[in-house]
C-alpha cells in the first residue's frame, strides 16, 4: 500500500509542477489531458484499484481521489490566471497614450480627371485661351438650337439627353442638363466680341448605357477661338501643339472629315499609336492612329445668330472628352474605374 501512496503523491508533485510551468490555455488542456484525461496518468491508476487487496482499495482509492481534486483545482486556479493575463495583455495592447503625438494623416490628392483637366487646359492658356464656365442645366435653346439643331432634326440622335423640362410638357423654354459643353460657344459669342479665345471644361449628361468607354455624367473641354482671319491652318496647329504637349513632342496628327451640325467642315484629329509608333497594336486597333477629338471651322450660321458678320469674322472649335485623354496616357482601359473610388486605382496617380 505504501508503494502505492507514494506513486500517488510523487504523481501528485509532478501535475502541480507541470500546471504551474505552463503559459498558456492550450497548453494546459495539454497538462489536463495528460493527468486527467480518460488516457491519464491518474485515470489510469484509479482504474487499476480493482487489482488492489480489498482490504487496501478504500484507502487507496480515496488518496488517488484527493490527488484528482487537488490537480482539477490547480488547473482551474491556472486557467483562470491565464485567462486573466490574456485579457489585461488585451487591454494594453488597446491602451492610447493621449501624451503621445498623433498619427499623421494622409495628405489628400487631385483625381486622376482632375489633373488631367488641369492639364488640359494649362496647354490652352499657354496659347493664350481663357478658362470660363457655364451652366450645367442649360436652356433647349443653347444646348441644340442655336447650334444649328433645331426640334425634329436628325442630329439630335447624337444626344441622348436628360429633360428636365421638355418641350412636350408643354413649356416654351425647354430645359436640360447640358449634352455637351457646346452650348457656352453661345453665351461666350453673346457677351463677347471678337476676337475670342476660350476654354470650357464642364460636366455633361447623357441618358446612355454605362460600359467601359461611357458614363451618363462625364466631363468635356471645348475649345473656341474667333478674329478675323482665322483659318483651318490656325486650327491645325493649335491642336496639333496640344496634341504634341500632352502626349510627347514626337506625336504625329492626322485630320479627317467628321461631320457636327455646328462647325462647317468638321473633322476628327488623330495622333499616332505612341504604343506602337504607327505599326498597329491592340490599342490603335491595327490603324496605328488613335482618334482623340472633333472640331471643325465655326459654322457661318452660329456666327451670325449670336451678331458676328460672317464676311468678315471666321472662327473655330473644337471639344474632347478629357476621361479618353486619361484613359489613352495611362492605359487604362474602364472609363468606370475613375468613379469607382477604389483607393488602389487612385493611389497610382499620386
Amino acid at each position: 500500500m505504501e508503494d502505492w501512496r507514494a506513486e500517488l503523491e510523487a504523481l501528485e508533485r509532478e501535475g502541480q509542477a507541470a500546471i504551474a510551468a505552463v503559459a498558456g490555455v492550450p497548453e494546459l488542456e495539454q497538462v489536463r489531458v495528460q493527468f486527467l484525461g480518460r488516457k491519464g496518468r491518474l485515470t489510469a491508476i484509479l482504474r487499476g484499484v480493482a487489482g488492489i487487496p480489498p482490504a487496501e482499495r478504500p484507502a487507496v482509492g480515496a488518496r488517488a481521489n484527493t490527488a484528482k481534486a487537488a490537480l482539477e483545482a490547480a488547473l482551474e486556479a491556472r486557467r483562470a490566471h491565464l485567462e486573466a493575463a490574456a485579457r489585461e495583455a488585451a487591454v494594453a495592447r488597446e491602451r492610447v497614450d493621449v501624451t503621445l503625438p498623433g498619427r499623421p494623416v494622409g495628405g489628400g490628392r487631385l483625381h486622376p480627371l482632375t489633373k488631367i483637366l488641369q492639364e488640359i487646359c494649362a496647354v490652352f492658356v499657354e496659347m493664350g485661351f481663357q478658362v470660363v464656365e457655364g451652366p450645367e442645366v442649360e436652356w433647349d435653346y443653347y444646348n441644340f438650337e442655336a447650334l444649328n439643331i433645331p426640334e425634329h432634326h436628325p442630329a439630335r440622335d447624337m444626344w441622348d439627353t436628360f429633360w428636365v423640362n421638355p418641350a412636350s410638357a408643354g413649356t416654351e423654354r425647354p430645359m436640360l442638363l447640358r449634352t455637351h459643353t457646346s452650348p457656352m460657344q453661345i453665351r461666350v459669342m453673346e457677351a463677347t466680341r471678337p476676337p475670342v479665345r476660350v476654354i470650357v471644361p464642364g460636366k455633361c449628361y447623357r441618358y446612355e448605357a454605362v460600359d467601359a468607354s461611357h458614363e451618363s455624367q462625364f466631363h468635356q473641354v471645348e475649345g473656341l477661338a474667333v478674329d478675323t482671319g482665322i483659318t483651318f491652318a490656325h486650327l491645325k496647329g493649335t491642336l496639333q501643339r496640344f496634341a504634341r504637349r500632352v502626349f510627347g513632342e514626337e506625336r504625329r496628327v492626322r485630320f479627317r472629315c467628321d461631320y457636327f451640325p455646328f462647325v462647317e467642315p468638321g473633322v476628327d484629329m488623330s495622333i499616332d499609336c505612341f504604343v506602337c509608333q504607327g505599326a498597329g497594336c491592340r490599342l490603335c486597333k491595327g490603324t496605328g492612329w488613335i482618334e482623340i477629338l472633333g472640331a471643325g471651322m465655326v459654322h457661318p450660321d452660329v456666327l451670325a445668330r449670336v451678331g458676328y458678320d460672317p464676311s468678315v469674322y471666321t472662327g473655330f472649335a473644337f471639344g474632347m472628352g478629357p476621361a479618353r485623354i486619361a484613359m489613352l496616357k495611362h492605359g487604362i482601359e474602364d472609363i468606370r474605374l475613375f468613379h469607382g473610388n477604389d483607393p488602389r486605382f487612385l493611389r497610382q496617380f499620386a
